[in-house]
């Protein structure tokens, strides 16, 4: 090949190279030409022959009963019921985990498990009366397990000899530091103040809080169907079997099976771990497995009384330590910001408006009343949003308040009938955990569907969203496994309550996440005029107050005339 020829390819080459450059550049500018015209960083208007985007839905469709539009009487029952059934779950296996090491035997276990009941009975109504007026089952939370566990393991109550006498000790202690921790959610949702920081909430900052709120509880999904798996399996198989499938292939035309999906199923993995409890299998199993798997061991059918009415200071008058009260009032403050979490799942899946900050904060302030009720009755544990009754129901599509205050009434009523509500208690662990596999998917699915209103093409959308579910779920598990391998959490003082108070915030995957994104999302680039509307805070901008949209009067209003006397602002 001669010199000539060599130059001549170098040319080309290097003339196709500069026009791949001018062209590269030129659709460069013409891509960022169109997002700037369709404004905020957004794609170019779609042609009329291309895919038209799923439009935003402020109210979620496709409900069959929403707040205000409750289903007929015989079905209100059974739905509610239903929701009895689910709360069971959180309200016996808090205690079930609490009270042996406090010193209690199975008769002080049946009694906190009523009182419990009964508490989350009478919060439920208040919350649905007066609160944020939403179907959503107060109950109790793991949230606060952590802080009384520390106060359990206080060195103040190892001289006591006897075990009755220590359970009654140590509950009295735990009512002194509720009581005192119940005023940080009065304080700041009867003043207003959360509504103020409710008021900087987007749709892009509630993503990672309320996914993390379902998802978060992974650990109490498989983990507990795994622990008899001959029993948790079949429930989960069946419950997702006639919940999606069976309805689409009978065309009935009525929502029998996936409205009442949990009824049947329960029945049915219920009488099947009964005839292998009856038939031996379990007769020579380890004792770690007969507990979980047998259906007559849960020792509260024997041990619960025919009937009892719970009363506040029924343990004693309740006695009050600084330490345990500041621990306990994180414990409060990190219920707080995953109960909004679930507050706003549960609003989505009753197909509501978005909740007004002011009606957010209400809610709040009457949970703080919840956490008083627990501390004076002596639950041994706080007030929170049931996340597995807000995964209810997205199953059944009916999100009534007057099924959810039926659920109340049976609490109640099964509270006090002790025996007959011990029946229902003894529902095998796995059965539970299987519920806890579908409900809590459901919530976590329920926050990913606020990114609708955000825009994601947007790199400051994705730095926050990624960010802060990562931090979310890899800071709690640093700070869980810790806790697990040690005995103790990465902070380790002398002063245990100090322990608590940095410790406990930093073991709630949804607590983190949430904080992180509420902060990168009011502090980056928060004034640009294109960012608003990449948060997708335009979209929630006319419900800020209470009376700028009208349905949110017919949603949320006090009943009785009472927002004449206490007006949302």
């Amino acid at each position: 090949m001669t010199r000539t020829s060599v130059l001549l390819i170098l040319g080309a080459v290097i003339c196709h190279c500069r026009n791949r450059t001018t062209t590269g550049k030129k659709n460069c500018r013409k891509v960022k030409l169109e997002r700037d015209m369709a404004g905020g960083g957004g794609a170019p208007a779609p042609k009329i022959d291309e895919p038209q985007p799923h439009p935003p839905k402020d109210q979620l469709p496709n409900v069959s009963y929403c707040i205000t539009s409750p289903p007929p009487w015989p079905e209100a029952i059974l739905l509610g019921f239903q929701h009895y059934l689910v709360m069971l779950g959180t309200t016996v296996l808090i205690p079930t985990a609490l009270v042996p090491q406090m010193g209690g035997g199975n008769e002080e276990k049946a009694k906190v498990i009523q009182t419990l009941l009964f508490v989350a009975g009478i919060n439920t109504l208040l919350q649905t009366l007066f609160g944020t007026r939403l179907p959503a089952v107060i109950g109790g939370s793991y949230t606060y397990v952590a802080t009384t566990i520390s106060i359990i393991l206080s060195g103040r109550f190892s001289d006591e000899p006897d075990p009755i006498e220590k359970f009654k000790r140590i509950m009295r202690a735990t009512q002194g530091a509720l009581i005192v921790a119940s005023t940080l959610q009065i304080v700041l949702g009867f003043s207003g103040l959360w509504r103020n920081v409710a008021r900087f909430l987007s749709p892009l900052s509630a993503v990672p809080l309320v996914s993390l709120v379902g998802f978060g509880l992974y650990e109490l999904g498989f983990p507990g169907v795994a622990k008899c798996i001959e029993i948790g399996l079949p429930e989960l198989i069946l419950l997702v079997f006639v919940s999606q499938f069976v309805p689409h292939v009978l065309h009935a035309g009525k929502h029998v099976f996936d409205r009442f999906a949990v009824l049947f199923t329960i029945a049915i993995v219920w009488l099947y771990a009964y005839l292998l409890t009856v038939g031996g299998a379990y007769n020579h199993a380890a004792p770690k497995t007969q507990s979980t798997c047998r259906t007559d061991r849960a020792g509260l059918i024997e041990s619960a009384p025919w009937i009892r009415v719970p009363y506040p200071f029924q343990w004693g008058a309740p006695t009050f330590d600084a330490g345990e009260a500041f621990a306990m009032m994180m414990a409060s403050f990190v219920a707080l910001v995953e109960s909004s979490g679930a507050f706003i799942a549960v609003y989505r899946y009753a197909s509501a408006t978005p909740l007004p900050p002011s009606i957010l904060s209400r809610g709040i302030g009457w949970q703080g009343v919840g956490i008083l009720l627990s501390g004076l009755f002596g639950t041994g544990n706080g007030s929170s949003v049931s996340v597995e009754n807000a995964g209810l129901l997205a199953l059944t599509r009916v999100g009534s308040r007057r099924v959810v205050q039926i659920s109340a009434g049976f609490m109640i009523f099964f509270s006090i009938l002790g025996k007959f509500g011990a029946v229902f208690a003894s529902i095998p662990p796995p059965i539970v955990a299987a519920l806890y596999c579908l409900f809590f998917a459901y919530v976590g699915a329920g926050g990913l569907s606020f990114l609708q209103f955000c825009n994601l093409n947007s790199f400051r959308t994705i730095f926050v969203l990624g960010y802060s579910i990562f931090m979310g779920l890899s800071v709690s598990q640093y700070f869980n496994e810790y806790t697990a391998i040690n005995g103790y959490g990465p902070v380790h003082t002398k002063a245990r309550w100090f322990n608590d108070i940095i410790n406990v915030p930093f073991q709630s995957k949804a607590f983190v996440a949430g904080c992180v994104a509420y902060f990168l999302d009011n502090t980056l680039h928060k004034k640009e005029a294109a960012i608003r509307k990449d948060r997708g805070k335009h979209w929630w901008d006319k419900y800020r107050s209470f009376k700028t949209d009208t349905r949110s009067e017919e949603f949320y209003s006090l009943p009785f005339n009472l927002n004449k006397y206490f007006p949302s602002v």
